[in-house]
């Protein structure tokens, strides 16, 4: 039987986070000034467990959910548990099309249920696509007993993402429109953070005007997604600085994730990359408040 070291304070709420990224649960719950007793971390992406424990060095990290042992939470209670689960075999952006729930990645849903099963949650909040097929949001629904809330991040921010949001936490309404628009996020003086390549150059001038990897001026962002830097899937701004990539303070903000946090020195790709796999931090305070 495994063993966890128990790093906790006197009260607050004991949260199990499965594919946990870079802990968008934590940062939602800290902004909301909710206190945490323990936080259980289930990741396994490197540059992610590095960055949460920078900025929570409390952090529990499990990692692989695959090795979830039930022995290990026989005796804890968990009062809220957290699932954004892989969404690549269901989404749009998967470019080699669609292999739907069952795929290799996207099937994790079914692990991370059966743990949700196991430790019983007093609230549970799940995560994915709103770009999936019915059949796969209905795989969804019968697994989790509940219908899905469609949030789209533009009503908090300048980024349209459509999600899904699973959760039997009472009372959730859509947020407020708050009407933030592309140009409202953009830095007055940008810095150039790499110099383009050629190869990089002439991409840029193919794809320039392509709705689906280039923002030219538009009222909202396209969705930033992992790896949102690489040469394939970088978003692009025209504005009079020119032709230019957006900045990490730019994907920060399209992600809400506030000022306090801290990249560390990673890269920008590496960084990027965590952005866009991670929550937009505002709708699920949005949501997590409710537990308040």
């Amino acid at each position: 039987m495994n063993k966890i070291l128990i790093l906790s304070t006197d009260n607050g709420i004991t949260v199990l986070s499965l594919c946990d990224g870079i802990s968008g649960g934590q940062i939602a719950l800290k902004q909301l000034g909710v206190p945490i007793k323990r936080y259980y971390a289930f990741e396994i992406k490197k540059t992610a467990i590095e960055v949460t424990q920078l900025n929570f060095p409390n952090t529990i990290q499990l990692g692989d959910v695959n090795n979830f042992d039930a022995e290990m939470f026989k005796d804890i209670e968990i009062d809220l548990l957290l699932c954004g689960s892989p969404c690549k075999d269901m989404s749009l952006i998967n470019i080699g099309g669609k292999v739907g729930v069952n795929g290799s990645k996207s099937s994790l849903i079914y692990k991370c249920v059966e743990i949700m099963n196991v430790v019983h949650p007093k609230y549970f909040l799940f995560e994915n696509v709103r770009s999936m097929t019915n059949k796969d949001k209905e795989v969804f629904n019968h697994l989790l007993g509940v219908e899905p809330i469609h949030i789209n991040s533009s009503l908090v921010s300048a980024q349209n993402r459509n999600r899904l949001y699973w959760t039997n936490i009472p009372n959730i309404e859509l947020p407020v429109d708050r009407n933030i628009l592309l140009k409202d996020i953009l830095d007055t003086n940008p810095k150039m953070e790499e110099k383009w390549s050629k190869k990089k150059i002439d991409f840029v001038n193919r794809k320039r005007n392509s709705a689906m990897y280039i923002a030219v001026n538009g009222e909202k962002s396209i969705p930033i997604t992992a790896r949102g830097y690489a040469a394939w899937n970088t978003q692009f701004i025209e504005d009079e600085n020119g032709l230019r990539d957006l900045t990490i303070s730019e994907y920060r903000k399209l992600q809400t994730i506030p000022e306090w946090f801290d990249f560390g020195d990673l890269t920008k790709s590496k960084i990027t990359d965590l952005i866009g796999d991670g929550w937009t931090i505002e709708i699920i305070a949005h949501i997590l408040k409710n537990i308040c």
